[in-house]
């Protein structure tokens, strides 16, 4: 199981919302690069990187720090937040950036995103609240059911699923496996649990489970959990 230490940037700032919404930004880091430089010393292998700004604009708002982060380890990264067209993939791929990630337009058109899977390194997040999939930073529902989108993705290139369970997203109440195994058995991809990750009992939880990877974000921040034992547990990639 991968652990994947997260960042999500806002006006090129390290912050963490709550269920999604931008006003209850809290700061954590100036500097997001020496965050990831961090994570790399501590043992992580890959970033989970989110553009904020960019997932309401829907288009890439944090070029300059998500370069310096490129720049300054050799952390394996998936990055999302806005990525809604061809170009803007490419100029991410172009960056040095690992795999992007696609949400909001993975569910409006999920053929288009098929096809790009098999010409680029996709993960699509599948963002819900009770069940139903979220879209445009979580601003909107699209009015379909997790599940049921997880299943047109079985037979794609897409390389994994990223879980999120919006209610739980920096709550700390602990991850929704039981939502995180239905996408899985959906899917039939390698899939990632998100939001919610209180404690190292969750990432035990998502270890016996045969989760694929767990994304640890306010958790570290707030001093909830110590990553280090998080690699430890979840035994490397």
């Amino acid at each position: 199981m991968t652990i994947f230490p997260a960042i999500d940037l806002k006006d090129g700032k390290a912050v963490r919302l709550t269920k999604g919404v931008m006003e209850s930004a809290k700061i954590y880091s100036s500097e997001p690069w020496e965050l990831a430089k961090r994570f790399e010393e501590m043992g992580a292998e890959w970033l989970h990187l989110v553009d904020l700004n960019g997932a309401f604009a829907g288009e890439p708002k944090n070029l300059e720090q998500i370069e310096k982060i490129r720049k300054n380890t050799n952390l394996k990264i998936q990055l999302g937040g806005g990525i809604r067209s061809r170009e803007t993939i490419q100029r991410y791929l172009n960056l040095g950036i690992n795999r992007v990630i696609l949400g909001s337009v993975s569910a409006k058109n999920p053929e288009l995103v098929k096809e790009w899977a098999e010409e680029f390194p996709i993960v699509v997040g599948i963002d819900a609240k009770n069940g139903i999939v979220a879209i445009d930073g979580w601003g909107k529902s699209e009015g379909i059911g997790a599940e049921e989108l997880a299943k047109i993705y079985r037979n794609s290139k897409v390389e994994a699923i990223i879980a999120t369970d919006i209610s739980r997203d920096g709550m700390l109440q602990g991850l929704n496996i039981e939502f995180v195994r239905k996408i899985k058995e959906a899917s039939q991809k390698p899939t990632i649990a998100s939001g919610g990750v209180a404690s190292i009992e969750d990432i035990r939880r998502a270890k016996e489970a045969q989760l694929d990877g767990v994304i640890i974000g306010k958790a570290f921040y707030e001093n909830r959990l110590n990553l280090s034992e998080a690699f430890q547990i979840a035994g490397g990639v």
